[in-house]
């Protein structure tokens, strides 16, 4: 047999074998037709009984190319899902080969220095103008799944690989070259080893945040926080055969069925989520979550698809355009520019425009960035306020705006002057007082009396007050009319005797009396107990959660949720005060749903950081408790990892104090964001804190973590947080902590 017939025979072998995985049983009857055409042409190939052997293989060749048109049609969103997986679709190593001129792997090799499933390259673009050849360098980073290779993770990365990923975009910042990011993973590897997966993928959303490059993201496989590492970008394109989620499929049938100690979801569960999550290009296209779909060829791209790579190709250099077109100031040049680039006839190989950005650019180009993301997903949540409400918000904040900037930008600003200048005249005054009163000092101590009255000073026992003795809370936990003991989780470790449930729930705080165990309690005892009484003023009350993927039965959950929690939504927020420090706080509340966050609870958190953006407040976010991303909003929930580390980036470079603090249970997406990314965070003792919790580990990794593996004490240890406090000192601690951190005016450093 000829070699080339041998070679055509080995492809047409591994399309049916993909066929046969994509479908995982489905359509046998398509598959069976397809391997006895090809083990008969194989037959009388090897028998030398074809006349034509070559044009008999054309003809099965076309066979199998009409049987993946006709199912590609016929293709559902878990099997999509089996597409971006399988060993045989392309890798980010085919893009580097096929995409791109040339390319240099940077950033080391070895597990340790880049992590396997994290691949980072210095690529090159070469584009003419005319005759005149121009090379463009591109920063190329991605997960990298290598074909099945098992030693990458399939593109799972590690923290390490994330931080080599940040450290490469600051170089790519510095050189003032583009980043193009290519999204292939089933989510991030969950360890809490230094610097820990949800600590690192923070720093990484936020600092994207402000990158001041044009940065285009592909997307084939976006899992959750995995994906939002390296997925802020001014352009996102998705490919027609990806899938975009919060979690996997199989991960939100584990949920869904409330699956436990390994039990494994069936097919057909695992198929009505991903058919229920909108996962597929289409869907986010049109939530807004990507700018455009890339069309791959039928059942999905592989390697030697080269007509796909040559329109990645086109895709990417016209994003990157774009995205630079998109800065320029004059906006009859900047349309006509762009109307060019849109066109599809446009030959962008030999359409070349200058990457690099000016100071201006630059500042435009962020800016523009950070207003798409906090557009996003707010048609999603549900904003009960009534028409007159908002329309008077709007006009109050746009009447108050210049009085604000007058107080906080100019009076405040010559008054901090003034006063600096005071207290240096005060300074030498008293310098000068107490020299010239210093002969009359000496005098003093010298008369008689003097030396009796300052050893009875010396020995007499210090004034006790009353008053501080002991503090009666404000709000008692309905639990504490429990007539009943409570033994406590450590009593095996530290012998701890059983407590008494209205001592412990009362008096106590909640607080075990011998080892200081910390048991849960309600976030009405933080917010009548930590904050000055009748100060709360809460805000924005009437937006609230919904099911905005109409997923099925989880109206009737919200709405028990709601009954439950008495909120209608997972976060509240409002203005308050400690001693009269005045802040803006939100609340991540445990008791609905679990604190999950959708698109209500980012809507609200990205509103309260404005708040006290405007208002120069410090702005507190309190976990109470949150279990993640609501899974049953799909990407809808997703997207408020992104977007609300914008909202806290912007506050925070507008002289903005932000401050986090942990309680109970804090896991997964928003640790791994808006919350992760704050330079001063802190936990309540004995709360757990980390990127997703002991079963998702088991499930994902094969491996059982050590006890307590999620403990406040481990985050301190590798930097995440920088403090652990007592519930009953809370109050005091927030205050120290205002007072210091925040400095005089408490809002500008």
């Amino acid at each position: 047999m000829d070699n080339s017939i041998e070679k055509r025979l080995h492809n047409l072998r591994e399309r049916l074998s993909y066929i046969t995985d994509v479908f995982a049983g489905k359509h046998s009857d398509s598959t069976v037709m397809l391997e006895e055409r090809l083990t008969f042409f194989a037959g009388r190939a090897m028998s030398g009984a074809s006349e034509n052997a070559y044009a008999e293989l054309a003809t099965v060749e076309d066979l199998f190319a009409h049987v993946e048109r006709r199912l590609d049609k016929t293709l559902s969103p878990m099997d999509k899902v089996r597409i971006v997986r399988h060993p045989q679709r392309f890798c980010l190593r085919d893009i580097l080969e096929n995409v791109y001129d040339n390319f240099t792997e940077v950033g080391g090799q070895d597990e340790h220095s880049l992590d396997p499933g994290m691949l980072i390259a210095r690529a090159v673009i070469t584009r003419s103008r005319g005759k005149k050849k121009y090379m463009q360098s591109i920063m190329v980073i991605g997960q990298e799944k290598g074909h099945g290779a098992e030693y990458r993770n399939g593109g799972s990365v590690k923290p390490w690989g994330n931080a080599k990923a940040l450290q490469y975009m600051n170089v790519a910042e510095t050189e003032g070259i583009p980043i193009h990011t290519y999204i292939f993973t089933p989510g991030s590897y969950p360890v809490e080893d230094y610097p820990g997966a949800a600590q690192q993928i923070a720093k990484n959303i936020y600092n994207m945040a402000g990158l001041s490059v044009p940065i285009v993201a592909v997307v084939s496989e976006g899992g959750s926080g995995g994906a939002e590492a390296i997925g802020l970008a001014d352009k996102r394109l998705m490919l027609s055969h990806g899938y975009y989620s919060v979690i996997s499929p199989e991960g939100a049938a584990a949920i869904e069925g409330r699956l436990k100690n390994g039990e494994r979801a069936s097919p057909e569960l695992i198929e009505h989520c991903a058919a229920h999550l909108k996962i597929q290009a289409e869907d986010n296209l049109r939530f807004g979550y990507v700018d455009k779909i890339i069309q791959e060829p039928p059942l999905g791209a592989r390697p030697w698809h080269f007509d796909f790579f040559r329109s990645l190709r086109q895709d990417v250099i016209r994003a990157t355009d774009e995205v630079v077109i998109s800065t320029r100031k004059m906006p009859v040049l900047r349309g006509l520019a762009l109307a060019r680039h849109r066109n599809p006839e446009t030959d962008i190989d030999g359409l070349y425009i200058r990457w690099g950005l000016s100071g201006a650019a630059k500042a435009r180009l962020v800016h523009r960035r950070q207003q798409k993301f906090l557009r996003l997903s707010r048609q999603a949540a549900r904003d009960r306020r009534p028409f007159l409400t908002k329309t008077a918000t709007t006009f109050l904040d746009w009447i108050s705006k210049p009085w604000v900037s007058f107080k906080y930008d100019f009076y405040h600003k010559h008054q901090r002057q003034i006063s600096t200048l005071m207290e240096e005249i005060n300074n030498e005054i008293d310098m000068i007082k107490y020299r010239l009163l210093s002969p009359w000092r000496k005098l003093r101590c010298r008369l008689p009396g003097r030396q009796d009255d300052k050893a009875q000073e010396l020995t007499t026992l210090s004034t006790w007050e009353e008053s501080g003795r002991s503090r009666k809370w404000n709000y008692l936990s309905p639990r504490y009319k429990i007539d009943r003991t409570l033994t406590c989780p450590n009593s095996e470790s530290y012998g701890c005797l059983d407590l008494w449930g209205p001592d412990l729930f009362a008096e106590f705080a909640g607080v075990c009396s011998h080892c200081g165990y910390h048991f849960p309690m309600e976030p009405e005892w933080y917010v009548h107990n930590v904050f000055d009484a009748g100060s709360i003023i809460e805000f924005n009350s009437e937006i609230e959660a919904g099911n905005p993927l109409d997923f099925p039965d989880f109206s009737d959950k919200i709405t028990a949720a709601k009954e439950k929690a008495r909120a209608k939504s997972g976060c509240m927020t409002f203005e308050a005060r400690i001693d009269n420090i005045k802040m803006v706080v939100a609340m991540l509340m445990g008791t609905f749903r679990g604190g999950s966050v959708g698109a209500a609870e980012g809507y609200k958190f990205v509103e309260a950081a404005a708040r006290a953006a405007k208002k120069r407040y410090p702005f507190l976010a309190y976990v109470h408790g949150t279990a993640g991303i609501r899974i049953q909003e799909g990407t809808h929930g997703v997207i408020q990892m992104p977007r609300c580390t914008v909202a806290v980036r912007r506050y925070i470079e507008a002289g903005g104090l932000y401050m986090v603090l942990y309680d109970t249970n804090s896991f997964a997406g928003p640790v791994a964001s808006f919350l992760g990314c704050s330079p001063y965070q802190f936990a309540v003792r004995s709360s757990n804190i980390g990127f997703a919790g002991p079963g998702v580990i088991k499930e994902t990794t094969g491996m059982d973590i050590p006890p307590k593996y999620h403990r406040s004490y481990r985050a301190l240890s590798r930097g995440h947080i920088q403090g652990i406090w007592d519930r009953r000192q809370i109050r005091p601690n927030i205050k120290q902590a205002l007072l210091t951190i925040g400095g005089r005016n408490l809002y500008y450093r």
